[in-house]
């Protein structure tokens, strides 16, 4: 069922890690070698962020969440098994595997590990539609987990942040850190993020479903517009990575220590969340979307934050630079193997959509 589904992909679709990789170092090598690179591309911001990589991320979103099919929300949140386990692996297991595998791999690097922290608390709004779409999961489903996840972020991030560098460490006897970071600079990531493409996707589905209708919309529309959202997410690594390189390229072995224990997150989140799905009798689709959107974190957010506390030199930004770094090859990896683990489910016919 893997290579019947991979078969049938664009070749910009099937040799994407490829892609990936290649944008990762032309935007490392660019950040290293163009002088004043990313002071051109930081020079105009978006909410703390680049504006070219804030526009990379509206085009990466908006095909997607143009895909959605609206009018079946309904039975998305009518499903109990997906929902509250998705709060609970999200805002409960998520941070707290976060908060103890930065202690346990940092000890001695309290920058860092606040960095992976924060991390940690930022969940998913923005990427995860992408890596969900390309396993075949649910875009119904993947759509009402991120529009959750964006409430409890404004609502909880702040709280959180407070418990998990302050009162729990203090708790425990570990030395404590600070989060200065308003509800409302969250709520405007959210309402930029998710808000515009969200908004965007639904009017472009409602207007072009009432002129034209579903089956030109979906046969003939959603083809043209699709690969926008591959090439968004292209641009934006390549941006993210040209604004970073000097300092990844600069401390590699700092890279390292970060890199382990987000390598060790993702797998957990992923495989116990994927585990969990399966065991609760929730299909392929609303399983793979259950994992992603729990391992998937929101790194715009959590750059933003440790820039804004911390400075853009410090340690914690760093830590949060290095999240997507290990993140976009691993949740790519996965979409793999979720597409490898489908024949375990119950037999469907396999429905590659525009």
């Amino acid at each position: 069922m893997t290579d019947e589904v991979v078969g049938r992909l664009s070749t910009l679709d099937r040799f994407l890690p490829g892609w990936i990789a290649a944008a990762m170092v032309a935007g490392l090598l660019a950040g290293r070698w163009v002088p004043g690179l990313d002071t051109a591309l930081s020079a105009v911001q978006v909410d703390g962020i680049s504006l070219p990589i804030a526009l990379g991320l509206l085009v990466m979103m908006y095909p997607v969440l143009a895909k959605v099919r609206y009018d079946r929300l309904g039975s998305v949140t009518r499903d109990h098994r997906l929902l509250w386990p998705s709060l609970v692996l999200n805002w409960l297991v998520g941070p707290a595997l976060m908060f103890a595998l930065a202690w346990l791999f940092l000890p001695d690097l309290p920058e860092y590990r606040t960095g992976l922290i924060i991390v940690g608390l930022a969940r998913c709004i923005a990427m995860v539609v992408i890596w969900n779409d390309l396993a075949c999961g649910d875009r119904e489903a993947a759509a009402v987990l991120v529009a959750l996840n964006s409430v409890f972020q404004v609502l909880a991030f702040g709280l959180l942040g407070w418990f998990y560098l302050a009162v729990l460490p203090g708790r425990l006897g570990l030395p404590q850190a600070g989060l200065a970071v308003s509800g409302w600079q969250i709520a405007k990531n959210v309402l930029i993020f998710l808000g515009i493409p969200l908004l965007g996707g639904y009017l472009t589905r409602r207007l072009g479903e009432r002129a034209r209708g579903r089956a030109w919309y979906e046969t003939r529309f959603l083809p043209k517009i699709g690969p926008a959202a591959l090439y968004g997410l292209l641009f934006t690594i390549v941006i993210l990575f040209a604004l970073q390189g000097d300092r990844i390229t600069a401390r590699p072995l700092d890279v390292v220590r970060i890199a382990v224990p987000l390598l060790v997150y993702f797998g957990l989140m992923w495989a116990g969340s994927y585990a969990f799905g399966k065991a609760a009798g929730l299909s392929y689709e609303r399983t793979t979307t259950l994992a992603f959107t729990a391992a998937g974190n929101n790194f715009e957010l959590a750059i933003a934050v440790a820039v804004a506390t911390f400075g853009a030199t410090s340690g914690q930004a760093l830590a949060g630079v290095v999240g997507p770094l290990i993140e976009v090859p691993v949740l790519v990896a996965l979409v793999y193997v979720s597409l490898a683990l489908r024949r375990r489910f119950a037999r469907a016919p396999v429905e590659v959509t525009p």
